[in-house]
């Protein structure tokens, strides 16, 4: 029951925290046109809602919510496909929190209680909740090498959905991707570098996976198997 309500409580703050930021969206002003890099003002309602779900850090987000709804319903879910997507949300969740706390927080001034209880729950609270309730629920084993690599469609598929974006609209969601200001050739080598970061904690979570015990959920799912 406990680990059904920590999943539920990680969709929950997912979905109202979104739902909080594309009201902020909304709020925003559409005119002059804007296209400086990660704000969401200077375009029609469409397009700043849009804004708001192309940042890594809300489609990370989005993904913990989806699978965290799934192990509220059950905790020993599996599944080839489930299985990357569980990961991708935790590398993707993880690299979030780790590189706002350490880097983008000094730099990043939330404006009112919407925007700083927003930048809490999906810099702060998401990460932590996700990571915790991985160690301690698993369900494990659940990551191979092939869930690695599939897991890693997730930030290519974003990279490329950035740059055909950028590309017509003009618009970045964050500098190290801005093709208008570094070029193609550097922002690429980011996004591979970027990459690369991913796989590596993708892997980590590989060999905890492997080393750490079963979850308690994983050991009644497989005793009831047998």
């Amino acid at each position: 029951m406990l680990v059904r309500a920590w999943h539920f409580t990680i969709a929950v703050l997912v979905a109202a925290a979104i739902v909080l930021q594309i009201v902020i969206a909304i709020r925003v002003s559409g005119s002059p046109h804007d296209v400086s890099v990660g704000l969401l003002r200077g375009s029609s309602l469409p397009g700043r809602i849009i804004r708001v779900l192309s940042f890594f850090t809300i489609e990370s987000n989005l993904l913990c919510g989806i699978v965290s709804a799934q192990l509220a319903r059950r905790p020993a879910r599996d599944g080839v496909w489930w299985r990357p997507l569980r990961l991708a949300a935790l590398f993707g969740i993880t690299v979030t929190g780790i590189v706002y706390s350490t880097v983008l927080a000094r730099i990043h001034q939330p404006n009112g209680v919407a925007e700083t209880a927003v930048n809490t729950v999906v810099h702060y609270i998401v990460p932590v909740m996700m990571v915790v309730g991985w160690l301690v629920a698993g369900p494990r084993p659940r990551i191979d090498v092939r869930t690695v690599w599939f897991s890693l469609i997730f930030p290519v598929a974003w990279f490329a959905y950035t740059l055909v974006r950028g590309a017509i609209w003009k618009w970045y969601p964050y500098p190290f991707v801005d093709v208008t200001t570094h070029g193609y050739a550097r922002v690429i080598g980011n996004a591979l570098l970027v990459t690369v970061v991913l796989a590596v904690v993708a892997a980590l979570f590989a060999v905890g996976d492997r080393r750490l015990p079963p979850a308690p959920d994983a050991r009644v799912a497989v005793a009831t198997a047998g």
